[in-house]
């Protein structure tokens, strides 16, 4: 027996160390790999996460209730230091909900009080939360008008907030009804220099009186100038309202809600009257509107809020029923008797006869909270401008709440399902995120940009796969050794070239092409498919001696003059298939003959510029899945009497099918995640539809679009980080099925 050389032993121990090093390394990297995966998803839940807490209140404090006379509105200014109250008796009340020490004030210490009219008030309203202006109805028709406004100064780094008393109009009465009768109910908005007043008289009249000002350009006095009406309704006014924009005066009666248009010059029509039947709704208890003044919100006697808002009929804009909020198992003791609304979202909070709070958002159709927090039974309640502070009064006591309800707008319902927004004819999917109105009702649905994920990487596949199988199981079993060594690097490199190029060519040069010679770019795509296939049928029938020297897998190369001329016939031929066919405007013939919108930047662009993306993917994995497959395999089938195309599709791909669905798998889970291509050669449209001349948005190019203008920590950005939760499962389960399957053929065939 031979003995080793102490050289040779060396040599083998430094091979052995290396060995371990490498395993060491390879197993480290594939170690920080899974735990890189598993902090990237556990990152995205942290910050998913809260968006789907509910609603927390915590009492801070409390005290009596400052002033005299009983409550009719409760106020307090943004950062929740100061709070207000409106008495019947025409009183104005300033307190501290924090102590004060610049003003040497304890919490609940009164900081300023006012009485602002000199005799009692027949009436009391409110506008809508974000105007936060007050009136007053007095004896003989009149109305004091009044703010409660705050002043902001800093000193020193420290914020100072005082209050202040204004008195709208300078102080003067404003005389609503003419005839000088004491106003029972009002209603009050206001849009500029313009105001809206509705009242009912003691008489029982029912009033509508709208004021414009306009001031003199020689004296500079301002004077108002009043459109009187009077409605022609009888019987008991349960409540009225005024929406802000000045146009519409609603009226509840026990059986019924009459809306009226009031016209810019101030004229009143009826608009519709809603039947409230009692079979179907029990009582109307109250009514308010909520924040953007679209919807109307009725609390019933059953404990029910139903939403009614407008939506377009053959009738034109009509109020309808849309869905209602149960707070508590019905029962006639547990009427709504107040609906607070938020200042800016679709949030609500509702008082049942029983002092129970609840807390609904419509949007979502969140029942978020409903008890009797810290056994405190409320009576009146109102919300701070910024959602974070609850002020309710229960007896002769008022009680601070700190509330957290940051996303109420967020559900999984109204992520994955249909929601009615308001305005909209019927329940749809809709991503709308941002908008320039205070007024607007965010829509979050994440069903438009999953379904503009899978368009795109279904138009994509679509063009990819058949030319990249096609191409790879060419290359991999007829192409001959010194040509395939060209073409197999050359695709392969092609998934080197950034994809922004790709985008960029698409939407800039590729969108104007398909829009100008859409015939032709049709034709090009059926057209070079068919010569392939009819010039391989010409092929056949050459002498035998010309078909061995195409055999070796030159005759890909003469196929390029071929796909050239083609494609350039195609293309030559557009302009007359268009003046022939369709009359000279292809995008005019679909849009007003075919009804099919026509984008510039649409999924067909989409499909062929990330289909060349694609293609590399498919090509190297699907190629070596075919070439890896046993030559004996082959040669048997052959030597067996088989043709090479019966051994291709019986033998070969049938072995290489595992291999095959990997490619596939992974050019699936690229096209998925593909974002610069989708972002430049789209509309971004977050529609649902299948047309391939209109774009879409995808979740990866909404994240790129979107995620730079959401504000940290809003519902909007969580959402974001949530549509990214979702592409990174939709690209992961792809990528580890497709290389599960690559990983199982490799092992079948290293022993073979």
């Amino acid at each position: 027996m031979a003995v080793q050389s102490p050289t040779a032993l060396g040599a083998s121990s430094k091979r052995l160390v290396k060995d371990r090093l490498a395993r060491w390394g390879v197993t480290t990297g594939g170690v920080a790999v899974l735990v890189a995966l598993l902090l990237i998803f556990f990152y995205l839940l942290y910050v998913v996460e809260p968006i789907f807490r509910g609603v927390e209140l915590e009492q801070q404090r409390q005290f009596s209730v400052p002033g005299t006379g009983q409550t009719v509105a409760l106020g307090m200014e943004e950062q929740s230091e100061i709070g207000y109250r409106f008495s019947d008796t025409g009183e104005l009340t300033y307190f501290a909900l924090l102590p004060k020490p610049h003003m040497q004030a304890q919490t609940g210490q009164v900081l300023l009080q006012q009485q602002l009219t000199e005799v009692k008030p027949t009436a009391f309203t409110q506008t809508q939360p974000q105007n936060n202006r007050f009136a007053y109805a007095l004896p003989g028709g009149k109305v004091q008008l009044v703010e409660a406004k705050f002043k902001t100064r800093f000193e020193n780094g420290q914020r100072f907030t005082e209050p202040r008393i204004n008195l709208v109009n300078d102080g003067e009465l404003i005389q609503v009804d003419p005839a000088e009768q004491d106003l029972v109910q009002l209603a009050y908005e206001y849009d500029g220099d313009a105001m809206l007043f509705a009242a009912v008289t003691d008489s029982g009249r029912i009033i509508v009186n709208a004021f414009t000002a306009s001031r003199n350009f020689l004296t500079g006095q301002v004077s108002l100038k009043s459109k009187f009406s009077e409605l022609e309704l009888s019987g008991p006014v349960k409540a009225l309202s005024v929406t802000p924009d000045l146009r519409q005066v609603l009226v509840l009666q026990p059986s019924r809600l009459a809306i009226f248009d009031v016209s810019r010059s101030g004229v009143v029509t009826e608009r519709q009257v809603l039947a409230l039947d009692k079979r179907r709704f029990a009582e109307v208890t109250s009514m308010q509107l909520l924040a953007g003044a679209s919807s109307i919100m009725l609390g019933h006697a059953d404990g029910r809020i139903t939403q009614w808002f407008e939506v377009t009929t053959d009738e034109g804009r009509r109020y309808r029923y849309i869905r209602d909020f149960q707070t508590a198992p019905k029962a006639a003791a547990n009427a709504v008797i107040d609906i607070v609304p938020e200042y800016f979202r679709r949030t609500f909070y509702s008082i049942s006869a029983q002092g129970e709070l609840g807390v609904f958002h419509t949007t979502s159709e969140a029942d978020l909270y409903f008890a009797k927090t810290a056994g405190v039974s409320a009576e009146r309640a109102v919300v701070d401008p910024r959602a974070n502070t609850l002020l309710v009064e229960s007896g002769d006591q008022l009680h601070v709440f700190s509330l957290d309800n940051e996303h109420p707008e967020v559900t999984w319902s109204g992520l994955w399902q249909e929601v009615w927004y308001e305005g909209y004819p019927e329940p749809q999917y809709v991503w709308q995120s941002t908008s320039g109105s205070d007024d607007f009702e965010p829509k979050f649905s994440l069903v438009p940009i999953s379904f503009g994920t899978i368009k795109a990487a279904a138009y994509a596949m679509l063009f990819a796969v058949p030319i990249g199988l096609a191409a790879a199981i060419y290359t991999a079993y007829f192409m001959s050794a010194p040509v395939r060594k060209i073409v197999k690097p050359t695709v392969e490199i092609m998934e080197a070239l950034p994809t922004v190029i790709l985008g960029f060519l698409a939407g800039l040069w590729l969108a104007p092409i398909a829009e100008t010679h859409l015939p032709g770019i049709i034709a090009t795509i059926l057209l070079v498919p068919a010569a392939i296939i009819l010039f391989a049928l010409i092929s056949s029938k050459l002498p035998k001696q010309v078909r061995n020297y195409l055999s070796d897998g030159r005759a890909a190369l003469v196929l390029i003059p071929l796909v050239v001329l083609v494609g350039y016939f195609a293309f030559s031929m557009s302009p007359l298939v268009e003046q022939w066919l369709f009359d000279g405007n292809v995008r005019q013939y679909l849009t007003n003959e075919l009804g099919i919108t026509f984008d510039q930047r649409n999924s067909l662009v989409v499909g062929i510029a990330m289909g060349f993306a694609v293609i590399p993917t498919i090509f190297s994995i699907a190629e070596d899945a075919v070439f890896s497959v046993p030559k004996h395999l082959s040669n048997g089938s052959l030597a067996l009497g088989a043709t090479p195309w019966q051994t291709l599709s019986r033998v070969v791909l049938l072995t290489a099918s595992p291999g095959i669905f990997s490619a596939v798998m992974m050019g699936l889970g690229r096209a998925v995640g593909e974002t610069m291509i989708v972002l430049m050669a789209t509309g971004n449209t977050p529609i649902m539809d299948w047309n391939i001349f209109e774009g879409m948005r995808t979740l990866s190019a909404n994240i790129a679009v979107e995620m730079p203008e959401s504000e940290v920590g809003s519902s909007h950005y969580r959402i974001l980080f949530l549509a990214a939760f979702v592409l990174f499962v939709f690209t992961f389960a792809f990528n580890t099925l497709a290389e599960l399957v690559r990983q199982r053929l490799r092992d079948k065939y290293s022993s073979m």
